[in-house]
């Protein structure tokens, strides 16, 4: 059977298979400085030049969070109407890549600072699909990688440059529950739910919230659930959509 045999189109999937969507939305908050250390927080400065001996990994140095970085997610908590937690704690989540020079993230984990909250989403003719959030966590950024040569992606790139300035950079990453039910609306409600989530942090100002910039990231995980079953399908991810049009086009 050829490829073309093997696959359907929209609406054949639409008649087969309830869509299931999941939205990791990453938001890089505009403090003066990173969550962990004084090193500025600032976009376009040279490469390297807003990094700290604690941004680096360098032995002995200790994290200090930044008051603003919580105050900050305790408005987005009472944005999406969510609970606020009177005690968090951060984790170290390990992997081992040159934008990250401490080889860990650090990260929350089971105790996030704001959790079971909702949105309301309102589609083009006015219906509103209620979107329930699970948990929004801190978390720094890392650093950027810049590859030099060929098509400017690490295959075929004659080297690759690291700049430190991000790391460190403060992050919430707002995470939703399974969305079941948006049918074959999914894709708009996808792009309807990252765009009211830009709007929002910008309102509330707590980010700049410029997409082309990085500023707001989408990781968009669907899978297909057959009709009437009981289990979701198989989850596919697609990692760092950096547009609302992307993030539909990702979910179609």
């Amino acid at each position: 059977m050829s490829h073309a045999e093997q696959t359907m189109d929209f609406a054949e999937a639409m008649e087969r298979f309830d869509p299931v969507l999941g939205f990791e939305v990453h938001v890089e908050l505009n403090t003066a400085t990173k969550i962990f250390s004084s090193a500025p927080n600032a976009f376009g400065d040279e490469p390297n030049t807003n990094v700290t001996p604690l941004d680096l990994g360098l032995p002995g140095t200790l994290p200090v969070l930044n008051r603003e970085v919580v105050e900050y997610a305790i408005r987005l908590g009472v944005a999406l109407d969510a609970q606020v937690a009177e005690t968090c704690r951060f984790a170290r989540k390990n992997y081992f890549y040159p934008d990250t020079p401490k080889n860990f993230q650090t990260s929350q984990y089971d105790e996030p600072i704001v959790f079971d909250g909702h949105l309301d989403v309102e589609l083009e003719d006015g219906e509103v699909f209620r979107v329930e959030i699970e948990r929004a966590h801190l978390e720094d950024d890392a650093g950027k990688l810049t590859h030099v040569g060929g098509s400017g992606r690490i295959q075929g790139a004659s080297a690759s440059l690291v700049d430190y300035n991000r790391a460190g950079v403060p992050l919430i990453e707002i995470v939703t529950k399974p969305i079941i039910g948006a049918g074959a609306r999914a894709p708009e409600l996808a792009r309807a739910y990252v765009t009211a989530i830009r709007d929002i942090v910008q309102a509330i100002d707590i980010s700049d919230a410029r997409m082309e910039r990085g500023n707001v990231r989408c990781d968009a995980n669907v899978s297909l659930m057959p009709k009437g079953a009981a289990e979701f399908g198989t989850r596919t991810e697609t990692k760092n959509v950096n547009s609302t049009r992307a993030v539909q086009h990702a979910v179609t």
